[in-house]
């Protein structure tokens, strides 16, 4: 910094009055709007009451028993992803990294990167991608994110429930996508293609859907055991910052949508994370996702703001390697040499797989397009797309491989499901 700019700096400061008059507002009585909230966590118990459901409804053996009562047809699938982890089938990441260095050794550099997969839409993709880890040696990823309707997926016969156990049995983290996420037609005067542009002014969750998604999220949360689902708005970051402060055990991450692409919206962010954070030092964003635009260079200055906060090892960066082939970004879009740089350098990072490798998307008669990921169901079935989109999801299965591979032969660790990581 130049000694004119230190001159200066110092009007950056923000007051001890500035910061007492955030706490007055915070909890005067007459805050209707945190008052709404309080009352909401009221009615379900308060946060001891409500973590205390939550942690019983995600009990694995909870979970299990749900799906025998209810018929499940899920269930074998389940009980054989346990076998197979009891039995060592998978891969271990020792082995992994043998066979792909072939005896070679490779300097270690960086921190490892957690791999990650999107979207994971249906549980029997997931027993797909499990047999094809076994029978190729291949990892499975330490992270899935979900994007399939909630409501439609609970009534699924047990597809909720078969995820939920299925990411305890693997060792995984995973993230769910509320119903409450600004395309559920809360904006009223929007409709669809037809008026895209509307858009532009931002998804959001108008009006009362930001309390939706709170009250959305607690539903899941006590029934269901999920702690981690993905957040849009700024609003809504700023509930799951307060649910966590109030004692709630939410955790969530940022969408790409959110459109995080400068060091500047980084800071902000953070800024709320750390002044919201428990007196250990946690707080509810786990995950940072970056918008596609950005560069690594704001993502290592993004990186420095994040350790100075003391929010290093609790933030995850999460960057996106490949993206659906169609109706997001223009192809090729393929981060992985500038991933390979960048995690030599930034710590806790995660490579994000949202499509197939390029050059294998564009040999696809079906390639990946992000506007069938809340297709429903049966309209999926009814054009007979299921096994062509099972087919896009195995291709970012061994985009995820890709990466992991690549990862390695420079000498940077990797961060699969945690069965793999028996020997490490």
């Amino acid at each position: 910094m130049s000694e004119a700019a230190q001159g200066f700096v110092e009007r950056l400061r923000i007051g001890e009055a500035a910061l007492g008059e955030v706490n007055r507002l915070l909890t005067h009585p007459g805050n209707q709007t945190v008052e709404a909230l309080l009352g909401l966590v009221e009615r379900r118990g308060g946060p001891e009451e409500i973590n205390r459901r939550a942690n019983e409804a995600r009990r694995l053996d909870r979970l299990l028993a749900r799906l025998e009562s209810s018929g499940s047809p899920y269930l074998d699938d389940v009980l054989w992803l346990q076998r197979m982890r009891d039995e060592e089938a998978f891969v271990s990441i020792g082995d992994y990294r043998e066979e792909t260095l072939g005896g070679a050794t490779v300097a270690a550099a960086g921190s490892p990167v957690t791999l990650e997969i999107s979207a994971l839409q249906f549980f029997p993709w997931l027993v797909e991608q499990a047999k094809r880890a076994i029978a190729r040696r291949e990892l499975l990823p330490g992270r899935f994110i979900r994007v399939r309707c909630m409501q439609e997926q609970c009534q699924d016969q047990g597809d909720t429930l078969a995820v939920a156990a299925a990411m305890q049995i693997l060792g995984a983290s995973y993230v769910e996508t509320l119903d409450t996420r600004g395309t559920d037609g809360s904006n009223v005067h929007l409709g669809g293609p037809e008026t895209i542009t509307g858009y532009f002014g931002g998804v959001g969750q108008p009006n009362d859907h930001a309390l939706r998604w709170a009250e959305e999220f607690l539903d899941y949360y006590m029934e269901y055991g999920i702690r981690q689902v993905l957040n849009v708005n700024a609003g809504t970051v700023l509930l799951g910052y307060l649910l966590h402060k109030l004692g709630i055990d939410i955790e969530f991450k940022i969408s790409v949508y959110m459109g995080n692409d400068n060091p500047y919206a980084a800071l902000w962010t953070l800024i709320g994370a750390r002044l919201f954070a428990r007196e250990d030092g946690t707080t509810s964003l786990i995950g940072f996702n970056w918008s596609n635009s950005v560069n690594n260079d704001t993502i290592v200055r993004a990186s420095w703001l994040r350790r100075e906060l003391g929010l290093e090892d609790v933030v995850r960066f999460e960057h996106h390697i490949t993206e659906t082939y169609k109706s997001i970004v223009v192809q090729p879009y393929d981060r992985l040499d500038e991933l390979v740089e960048l995690a030599k350098i930034v710590p806790n990072i995660s490579a994000k797989h949202e499509g197939g490798p390029p050059e294998v998307e564009a040999t696809r008669e079906h390639p990946s397009d992000i506007l069938e990921y809340f297709l429903p169901k049966a309209e999926i079935e009814a054009q007979g797309l299921m096994g062509a989109l099972g087919d896009n999801y195995l291709d970012k299965h061994d985009a995820v491989n890709r990466t992991a591979r690549a990862l390695l032969r420079n000498g940077v660790g990797v961060v699969a499901a945690r069965l793999h990581h028996r020997d490490a």
